[in-house]
């Protein structure tokens, strides 16, 4: 038998995904309903985990299900559920209500460590999903930074965008006391603060052209007196970066509630094949955390894990799931989809994982693995 990839491991014991799926509202009528919904939701779960991008590929997995297998996810091994049924039925399903409750199930297993915990908040459009008239679904997700998991997410329809969206998002997520929210200069917004002041939780947040007043305040402080606080260099992807962080105490003269300090991070980037080509782009940000809350490497920390979700979770679904070519458009689906990816591509990282084609891979070559990181035993 082939052992696991790098980094999987056991799961943190917690209650099944199966038992987290029997609180989801079933849109079908009861008559003529062969299978729980919890059971063709579940299978379709451990089918994105095993590599599945499409409601073919799902109902090939289920139809090629040993029956012992098949059984231990409550199907009748002679009345499995064909792949017409399952797309009419993920197509049918309410999709916020189905991240909320993987989100919930997930948060169950994230291992506590003691250490200030950070919710990364951003968006991702769905690009295969456009037509000829209409917009392709967009997608608002909060995912913890330190194990890429993503605890919630809501549709953002062609009628409003993800500012109006940035509270119901986080109302999905029970206690955001003491918690650290990261998010992108569109969420630098006074009402956003507001909220989270409200529920007791941090911020940093981006600031760009978007609030022009702010980002010439924070631009014309005098960062050429400010120390680097902290500097790091990384490979990856066939460049290198140096990032630079420095901070700034602005209790004053910054217009904006609650900031307490700005941060300027300077990153130089370089392919590996053109070392001597350089690009540096300066971002700014600004937080209501203040010194004795929060060191400079807790803040920079902070600010790399809010990218580093573009990598353990939106480009995964791009590059390993192929999601912008995805052809599944009608209702639901495509947020539906999205939620499976993000529940298998969470499940798998909350076991250590760091290269996810691998572990598809692993998971594809036994039908008992899918169910075992699952809880489904």
């Amino acid at each position: 038998m082939s052992s696991a990839p790098a980094g999987l491991s056991a799961p943190v014991h917690a209650p099944g995904l199966l038992a987290a799926l029997a609180d989801l509202p079933d849109p079908r009528a009861r008559r003529g309903v062969r299978h729980a919904l919890c059971t063709v939701v579940g299978a379709a779960v451990c089918a994105v985990v095993a590599g599945c991008r499409s409601y073919t590929a799902i109902g090939e997995w289920v139809a090629d299900l040993p029956a012992d297998t098949a059984q231990m996810l409550g199907i009748d091994p002679r009345r499995r559920p064909s792949e017409a049924m399952l797309r009419r039925l993920l197509q049918g399903l309410d999709a916020d209500r189905l991240t909320a409750v993987i989100a919930a199930w997930l948060a169950t297993r994230i291992p506590a460590t003691g250490a200030r915990r950070a919710i990364a908040v951003d968006g991702k459009s769905v690009r295969g999903s456009r037509t000829a008239g209409s917009a392709a679904r967009h997608v608002l997700a909060a995912c913890d930074q330190a194990t890429g998991a993503v605890l919630a997410s809501t549709d953002v329809d062609g009628k409003t965008n993800e500012i109006t969206r940035f509270q119901p998002l986080l109302d999905q997520i029970d206690n955001l006391t003491g918690v650290v929210v990261t998010a992108d200069a569109l969420h630098c917004q006074r009402e956003h603060v507001a909220y989270l002041a409200q529920r007791g939780a941090h911020w940093i947040l981006t600031v760009k052209g978007n609030q022009p007043h702010l980002h010439a305040h924070l631009t014309a402080l005098p960062w050429r007196a400010v120390p680097d606080a902290e500097r790091t260099s990384d490979r990856g992807h066939g460049r290198r970066e140096i990032r630079s962080l420095k901070i700034l105490s602005i209790s004053t003269g910054i217009d904006f509630p609650h900031a307490a300090q700005a941060i300027q991070v300077r990153r130089r980037r370089r392919r590996l094949d053109q070392p001597k080509r350089f690009t540096t782009e300066t971002v700014y940000a600004i937080t209501d955390l203040r010194v004795h809350q929060a060191t400079p490497a807790h803040l920079a920390n902070w600010a790399r894990g809010h990218w580093s979700i573009e990598n353990k979770v939106h480009w995964v679904r791009d590059v390993t799931y192929d999601e912008d070519r995805s052809q599944i458009r009608t209702g639901t689906g495509p947020q539906v989809m999205a939620a499976l990816r993000n529940a298998a591509i969470s499940a798998l990282r909350l076991t250590g994982v760091t290269n996810t084609a691998a572990a598809n891979r692993h998971h594809a070559r036994d039908s008992h693995r899918p169910l075992a990181l699952l809880g489904i035993t």
